[in-house]
């Protein structure tokens, strides 16, 4: 008989045990090596069969080993020193609070996201987005950042992966009990905190408050598996990045307007200040804009315009996909059927928020940038693909002109560093300066002969692991013991490892290492220079053609010829992936160029002396410097796809076969391949400080958090006066600029040559149709001009007021001639006011 609901019942802690269960209940155990030490001490052999989670642990525990615990003063001391341990690190005053000592920065930071992958005990997420947002909210813990983290609580998670005798995937989603997780419920006056959203027909959305401590941090996670709500509303928490279109938008309502609520009401019961910043990590989170519009007008009094304005100066919009498939669409009429209960707020304002070319569409990302000031890529390169791509929300503009910066995405390093690797290199630059992204160079001090051999050791510890899991696999895939014997012996602590691990859909090019079975085969079975690779990836459960790839890898793996040189493991998470990034050798990384917008992955395995193989794609593109690894070259001009999969796995081949593995095996005296090392010690010098999670979330702090904080403050000043003011100025702005006209423009340079050092002298006659003139800003825009008379690498010098007349204004200035060659130039008007965070804010311009 099936069990309707099931619950962990815990052995209490005798008194000299509370501190073990503070302990735990704190996330921070999950990268801090002394408080794993003293998990698995508890029991060791129950530590290893729960998997390393210490709430299971705790609930299996016997009282009677409790009480031996209790009373050995050993672990009563170890006890102690974590614990005083975890008190200073969540209450002594860190980066943030010297920095706000001197800068104002905001008090409090919401920070959203449909899924953060904190670690295994806690599976909410399926992939990079949810493990960079784990590492932010681990990252923003170090560095004292007030954040309060908001998703939501998906009682099935995502899917375990398993495989079927052919190596089709199959998914299987296991439930997850609240009670068994590290999490507790939010409660205000002694009672459970709710949030509850309208829906259509009369119905609701109700949904209750966990609270996840990471380190400093909140992660409030939203869960709608409550008696309140009818069974359909039940279900909208159920799996991540499940369900039909209708499911999506109640799951993105749930994260964005009930998001909101929920810091409100963790706000109210814990005391903590309310963000002055929100920051939603990919559109999925859109709707929190739309909340706080709603409690401005409705609190304030404010119109929808004037509020619009209040929000946008407040937020920050992170876009994590290059790919338009990879944007949450819904059909405009399915909006605009759940946001008609929503009072105050006019349907077809909201609506328009998400306008894009087809009409009958809404569009997440688009909400994203329009209601928020300030946006950013994950990397340089993605920064300008998604200029590119975005551009239709600024016409007119150059794409270098549209207002989408970049912050690098990083990695938590106590999370995926290994400890062998951490410990050398907190030894050689301590601790501190280490995380602080300083102090790396004292690499150098480490011996070649020590380097190799903790590299040895994490390939041999990857070994063990990739043998304990091709054989629970080939087991549930239907084979028999007695053909398995083979498996002891897969894989090879002393030959080159390559590991290739990520989600699985078609741009990141899982089998194109396959393009050549036989070359393939040859480079795993060379006599004196082997290879083997390990992969790993899960396909989502709709995409059948995710699936059929993992299907052809695992097909080729199971070839006896090479099935102890290859493998494909399956059920992909944070467990499994750390022995690849402390093992590897090579990470490979074969995307279609510019499809991959970070990257993140090969950051991890670098911070424990991998070397990246990689398409410059991503954070590769702008950190690849020759001696950190090797870039594979792309195909960028070759339109046919097979045909550039081709050449570019043919120049995968030959990089593996003539410059990887040859420098792997070249072996000096001693054993040690000392070339490899010095790429090895390489890596970790210059790649360390700049792939860490703590870079990143300082970037955001000063680049994007604090600019936003203030403008937020500004608008905000004299209830909302200055909002008020903004708002009344874009309307007549925006109402004005059709008639907004470059009508002349004179020139004259010095002397009668254009030589190199001369000024050329400009005056504009522009019409403002009722503007003044300090509304706008009259710009001369210069530089070099191609055979289509296109200006390239321009740049601009305001012009001045000269000569106002009735109905139009003459602006005048020069223009410094410092380089040689054909030159260019015009003359456009944009729209000025010091409240806006870009000049191409309002998506207008008028040009000659």
């Amino acid at each position: 008989m099936k069990a309707l609901r099931r619950l962990t019942v815990r052995a209490a802690f005798p008194p000299e045990l509370v501190k073990l269960g503070e302990i735990v209940s704190n996330l921070r155990w999950s990268w801090h090596p002394d408080s794993l030490d003293l998990l698995e001490s508890v029991d060791p052999e129950l530590w290893q069969s729960c998997g390393h989670d210490p709430n299971k642990m705790l609930g299996e525990v016997s009282a009677e080993r409790l009480a031996v615990l209790a009373r050995e003063r050993k672990f009563l001391r170890r006890l102690d020193d974590v614990h005083e341990d975890l008190t200073d690190y969540l209450q002594r005053p860190r980066w943030y609070q010297h920095q706000s000592e001197s800068d104002p920065l905001p008090d409090s930071i919401g920070y959203f996201s449909p899924e953060f992958g904190i670690a295994e005990v806690l599976p909410q997420y399926s992939g990079g987005l949810g493990i960079l947002a784990g590492d932010h909210l681990k990252a923003a813990s170090d560095l004292g950042v007030p954040i309060i983290g908001v998703g939501l609580l998906y009682r099935a998670g995502y899917f375990s992966q398993s495989l079927t005798r052919d190596g089709w995937q199959l998914e299987r989603y296991p439930s997850l009990d609240p009670q068994g997780l590290p999490i507790k419920l939010l409660k205000f006056d002694g009672q459970p905190a709710h949030v509850s959203l309208v829906l259509p027909e009369g119905r609701a959305l109700h949904a209750q408050v966990w609270v996840a401590m990471v380190g400093r941090v909140p992660l409030l996670l939203l869960d709608s598996d409550i008696e309140d709500n009818d069974v359909p509303a039940r279900q909208v928490t159920d799996r991540l990045y499940g369900g039909g279109k209708e499911h999506r938008l109640e799951q993105e309502l749930l994260l964005g307007i009930g998001g909101v609520r929920a810091i409100r009401a963790y706000c109210a019961a814990s005391g903590a200040p309310a963000p002055q910043v929100f920051h939603t990590n990919e559109g999925h989170a859109g709707f929190l804009g739309v909340e706080r519009i709603r409690e401005l007008v409705e609190s304030e009094g404010l119109s929808f315009g004037e509020a619009l304005q209040a929000v946008r100066a407040g937020t920050v919009f992170t876009t994590h996909t290059p790919v338009p498939a990879g944007i949450d669409r819904f059909p405009r009429e399915l909006v605009a059927a759940h946001l008609a209960g929503l009072p105050g707020v006019p349907v077809e304002r909201i609506l328009a928020l998400g306008q894009e070319h087809d009409p009958t569409i809404f569009n997440m990302a688009h909400m994203g940038f329009r209601l928020s000031q300030r946006a950013n890529g994950v990397s340089v390169l993605h920064g300008s693909v998604s200029r590119k791509m975005f551009a239709e929300l600024w016409p007119r503009f150059d794409s270098a002109e549209v207002p989408i910066g970049s912050v690098t995405n990083g990695v938590h390093a106590p999370t995926w560093m290994s400890r062998e690797i951490l410990e050398i290199a907190e030894r050689e630059a301590g601790a501190e300066a280490l995380h602080e992204g300083t102090g790396w160079n004292a690499i150098d001090r480490v011996t070649d002969k020590e380097l190799w051999s903790v590299r040895r050791l994490l390939r041999e510890r990857l070994v063990t692991e990739i043998r304990r899991r091709m054989r629970a696999s080939l087991l549930q895939r239907g084979m028999s013991e007695a053909e398995l014997g083979w498996t002891s012996s897969a894989f090879d602590p002393d030959v080159l490892t390559i590991g290739f691990a990520r989600r699985v859909p078609s741009y990141k090019r899982l089998t194109l290492m396959l393009r050549n079975p036989e070359r393939l085969k040859s480079l795993l079975l060379h006599p004196e220079r082997p290879v083997q690779i390990v992969i790993a990836g899960k396909s989502h459960p709709a995409d059948d053609g995710g699936k059929q790839l993992i299907a052809q890898m695992v097909t080729f793996a199971d070839d006896p010829a090479v099935r102890h040189r290859i493998t494909f493991l399956p059920d992909y998470d944070i467990g499994m992936a750390r022995y690849l990034y402390w093992g590897v050798d090579v990470w490979l990384n074969n995307p279609l160029r510019p499809l991959e917008a970070c990257g993140t992955s090969g950051m991890k395995a670098a911070l424990n002396g991998a070397l990246n193989l990689s398409i410059r794609d991503g954070w590769w593109d702008e950190w690849f410097d020759g001696e950190n690894g090797w870039a594979i070259p792309s195909a960028d001009g070759v339109p046919d796809a097979e045909r550039r999969d081709d050449v570019e796995a043919a120049a995968l081949y030959d990089l593996i076969e003539h410059q990887v593995a040859p420098r792997f095996y070249d072996r000096a005296s001693g054993g040690i391949p000392a070339r490899w090392v010095q790429m090895v010690r390489h890596t970790l010098k210059t790649l360390g400080p700049k792939v860490l999670a703590t870079r990143m979330v300082r970037d955001y702090v000063e680049q994007l958090y604090a600019p936003a904080a203030a403008f937020a403050d500004r608008l905000a000043t004299g209830t909302y006066a200055a909002a008020r003011s903004l708002a009344h100025w874009r309307s007549g702005v925006l109402a004005a600029w059709p008639g907004v006209t470059v009508l002349h423009v004179d020139s004259q340079v010095d002397g009668d040559d254009p030589a190199l050092g001369s000024v050329l002298h400009l005056r504009a006659e522009v019409a403002l149709n009722g503007l003044r003139p300090d509304d706008v800003d009259v710009q001369a825009v210069y530089g070099t001009v191609d055979t289509e008379d296109q200006l390239t690498g321009i740049r601009s010098v305001s012009l001045t007021l000269a000569d106002p007349i009735d109905g139009t204004s003459w602006f005048a200035g020069e223009v410094p001639l410092q380089r040689t060659g054909l030159f260019g130039y015009t003359v456009r008007v944009l729209p000025n006011n010091d409240l806006l965070a870009s000049p191409a804010e309002l998506g207008v311009v008028a040009t000659a």
